[in-house]
């Protein structure tokens, strides 16, 4: 097996799949204009981007630069169970992770006495777990019962790019995602400024207590919250840090051949080895890779 993929860390929260996958069908007839009125209209214009911090140099946060972006269009929230289901019901679509029958589950997540499975190198709480797909995120014994509202997960990009094909809309570039997610705070470190808990109250589901042995959940999830969970930034986007990893539409850069964007964190990033829920975090991840803390949200144009 291949180790995680993360700016180079052997201890990213992410990892990468170990085969090439299946090429992926077209899904067929798409769901014409409907979904985009869920979008949220952004007007674009010149913003800072990305951070002078530094904690991960070989990321590429930095150095922040001005950057561009013309009017378009991103959902509120990421992809709900709810909503791939449409999508899986219109067109009988089969993920990465149905097709090659595993997926990547965080071993704090497993049922108790779940039988033995391959870990990856360097990152031993990732787990391959045979059966582990969109519709069983933590494996055969798992459901999506009461989760119909938390996001999607174990999408590859592959998959990610055809919902958004069928809905009528298309991933966000890297930028446009940035844009987004600072909801008009030029600069702050977080969706909503550049205190983690201001006031003592947590604004986003990340990891508490000490990983990987035990999340405290304290701010109210272990795994997965429900994506309109948490306040939404000044654009009223919710969960822009935190939750699920969110694919983007760019290539990472020239250092990863062939990789795809991935921005904001998830619920199992800490700052001890994955401080990468903010604004101007980055990682990547090659486009046929699925895991439990992978979604994404969807964009179009005007």
């Amino acid at each position: 097996m291949t180790r995680p993929v993360g700016a180079g860390s052997d201890t990213c929260c992410c990892p990468s799949s170990p085969t090439t996958r299946a090429t992926v069908e077209e899904p067929g007839a798409g769901a014409g204009t409907s979904a985009k009125t869920a979008l949220v209209a952004l007007a674009g214009g010149e913003f800072t981007m990305g951070s002078d911090e530094q904690r991960y140099p070989e990321d590429g946060e930095g150095p922040t630069r001005v950057a561009r972006v013309a009017p378009f269009g991103i959902a509120a929230h990421v992809v709900s169970n709810d909503d791939f289901a449409a999508f899986v019901d219109a067109t009988g679509y089969l993920t990465t992770a149905e097709r090659e029958g595993w997926s990547f589950v965080f071993v704090g997540l497993l049922p108790d006495r779940f039988p033995p499975t391959r870990s990856v190198v360097g990152a031993p709480w990732w787990r391959q777990v045979h059966l582990a797909d969109w519709r069983r995120p933590e494996g055969p014994r798992s459901d999506l019962d009461g989760r119909g509202d938390h996001p999607v997960v174990h999408v590859s990009w592959l998959d990610a790019r055809e919902y958004c094909r069928w809905a009528g809309g298309r991933l966000p570039s890297e930028t446009e995602w940035e844009y987004a997610a600072r909801g008009g705070l030029d600069g702050a470190r977080y969706p909503w400024g550049d205190e983690l808990t201001p006031g003592g109250q947590h604004r986003m589901n990340v990891f508490q207590g000490r990983f990987p042995a035990h999340d405290t959940g304290a701010d109210g999830y272990r795994g997965t919250a429900p994506v309109h969970a948490f306040a939404p930034n000044g654009y009223g986007l919710h969960n822009m840090t935190g939750n699920v990893w969110e694919w983007c539409a760019d290539r990472f850069g020239p250092g990863r051949p062939g990789q795809r964007n991935m921005r904001g964190g998830s619920y199992l990033c800490h700052e001890s080895y994955c401080w990468r829920y903010r604004c101007a975090a980055r990682s990547a991840n090659t486009p046929d890779s699925s895991a439990g803390n992978i979604g994404f949200r969807m964009a179009a144009d005007p």
